[in-house]
């Protein structure tokens, strides 16, 4: 691999902060170039990145033809300096980042950019910290890109203002803030016992750890843990996530379909990295937490989407019961269950983000008073009367031919992929799911589901059944009463750039449908790296310094 080639192991950080750069350089009156550099740069993150996952793949960037390529910033030693470590899994999460931050500018465009200051750098903010806590290497550094994302998502919570969204904003604010002060705490606890930050580093050394040193370092682990399952809106910390992400503008709330990912990725990585095989006492600490923490997370979003009046809280507590069944499968600490996991993971972020942006456009053609005929509505007082959303009210758009099929037709796929049904990717997901943890002789002699006895299997499948189920029950009612239940509705005027993300993503998950064996194959390689870390250790550690000559080049 040439220098200039390793370069673009680092491009999805720096391309994102030198556009963000540019852009916060220019007044409002910039907008259309504003609008020009932010699609460039995603278009530009998408191209690199496919390229990279396909080169990765291939074993033509990894060290010694292995699946992990490492760049050493500033051409330090790993164990010095900071280090960027590129996997399967990293590609896959920055290329979902990505495209979902592809539809949303897309999206954004046709007014929503417009209702406040910085909606085009802060995207582009939010993109980096993404980046950056995927590719990562040390945990410190992963607290700095987490940072970075949550002070740009403090900005977009906020974008429209509206008092509903600055009381959500608020909340959101302080529940992050305290779950960082605890990621530092926690960070803090493991360096003082293992001398490093970097996470190949530490995993090296957790199996020889003395008795009274593996405790303080589990302490510090579960302390970080908590941080994580904060981000990850694990139940009882996840209050906060449903009326923050109601109450955001629609875009805003589809990017924010991925936050809640960091936090699952951010526990897959380092959980499997330093309490794996090699842990020895401290194998699978925490691994109960995750299990019966995601289960009861699914519980508790399930209730709330069939409890749910307003769609945009329906959204949110989809939201709650993806993130639960992602730990439920990390918990179980088996690589097929963590394989279709992913798979799920990108079916369901894609399907929920999409249904965000759509909302607004099935709302669109209602009029005001059409949305107090449901008695269900008047008892409960759902109807908002301040007008957080005001561009809401503005005639917006077009009337494109056939649009309330096309919203019909959109309503039903993000129905279909959220429950799981057939014939889509949601349900193929949630089979391959269902598959790997039923199956007792794929599972490997240290997971968790045998430790269990077999019980977690089976309620495992009676929340993935029944929370499936609790999406239809919601689905159906809401799609009755929008779209059959006579209210005086007009038809809706929608832009083709509001309706075409919305279509793009729910068509990326028709496409998942008919790739589903090569991707659950990616998917699988991907998770069986996670729990034979070896390779991901070695890598980091043996990666060879820039050696320059005497003309200065390398």
């Amino acid at each position: 691999m040439t220098p200039m080639l390793h370069h673009l192991l680092i491009a999805p950080i720096v391309l994102p902060l030198v556009a963000a750069s540019i852009m916060l350089l220019m007044g409002e009156r910039w907008r259309r170039v504003k609008i020009g550099i932010n699609l460039a740069s995603i278009l530009g993150l998408l191209a690199l990145t496919w390229y990279l996952l396909q080169q990765l793949d291939q074993g033509h960037f990894g060290q010694d033809g292995t699946a992990v390529a490492v760049y050493l910033l500033g051409n330090w030693p790993s164990w010095l300096g900071i280090v960027l470590a590129v996997d399967r899994l990293s590609l896959v999460m920055v290329l979902l980042s990505s495209a979902l931050g592809l539809a949303v500018l897309v999206y954004s465009v046709a007014r929503w950019d417009r209702a406040g200051a910085h909606f085009h750098p802060m995207l582009q903010f939010l993109l980096m910290g993404l980046n950056g806590a995927f590719l990562t290497g040390d945990l410190f550094n992963l607290f700095v890109f987490f940072e970075l994302l949550l002070a740009a998502s403090y900005g977009l919570i906020l974008h429209g203002s509206g008092s509903m969204r600055i009381r959500a904003g608020l909340h959101y604010i302080t529940v992050n803030l305290a779950a960082s002060s605890l990621f530092l705490i926690g960070v803090s606890l493991m360096y003082s016992v293992t001398g490093t930050l970097s996470m190949a580093d530490m995993a090296a050394g957790v199996g020889s750890l003395a008795s009274q040193e593996r405790m303080l370092f589990e302490a510090g682990a579960a302390v970080l843990g908590v941080a994580f399952l904060v981000k990850a809106a694990v139940w009882p910390l996840n209050f906060w996530l449903p009326s923050a992400y109601a109450a955001a503008c629609p875009p805003v709330a589809a990017m924010f379909v991925i936050m809640t990912k960091v936090g699952v990725y951010s526990i897959l990585r380092v959980w499997t990295l330093l309490f794996g095989p090699e842990a020895g006492e401290s194998m699978l600490f925490g691994a109960d937490w995750l299990l019966y923490g995601g289960m009861a997370t699914i519980v508790f979003g399930a209730i709330g989407i069939l409890s749910s009046q307003d769609l945009a809280r329906m959204a949110g507590f989809s939201v709650l019961v993806s993130s639960g069944t992602l730990l439920a499968a990390v918990g179980f600490a088996e690589g097929q269950v963590t394989g279709a996991a992913l798979f799920y993971l990108v079916v369901s972020t894609l399907s929920v983000a999409a249904f965000f942006m759509l909302i607004e456009l099935v709302e669109r053609g209602r009029t005001p008073a059409a949305a107090m005929l449901a008695l269900t509505l008047e008892a409960f007082g759902a109807a908002n009367p301040d007008p957080v959303d005001g561009p809401e009210v503005e005639v917006v758009g077009v009337a494109i031919p056939a649009a309330m099929a096309f919203l019909g037709l959109s309503f039903v796929f993000c129905a279909l992929l959220m429950a799981g049904l057939p014939p889509l990717s949601g349900f193929i997901a949630k089979f391959a799911l269902l598959s790997a943890v039923l199956n007792p002789l794929g599972l490997q002699e240290n997971s968790q589901a045998l430790a269990t006895g077999g019980t977690a299997q089976w309620i495992m499948l009676g929340l993935l059944i029944a929370s499936g189920l609790f999406v239809v029950i919601s689905m159906t009612r809401s799609g009755i009463r929008i779209f059959w239940a006579p209210q005086g509705r007009v038809v809706p005027r929608l832009r083709l750039m509001e309706a075409a993300p919305v279509g793009g993503l729910l068509a990326v998950c028709i496409v998942l449908t008919f790739y589903s064996g090569p991707v659950m194959r990616y998917m699988d390689d991907a998770a069986r790296s996670l729990y034979a870390p070896q390779e991901y250790i070695q890598a980091v550690q043996t990666a060879p310094l820039v050696v320059r000559s005497e003309g200065g080049q390398p």
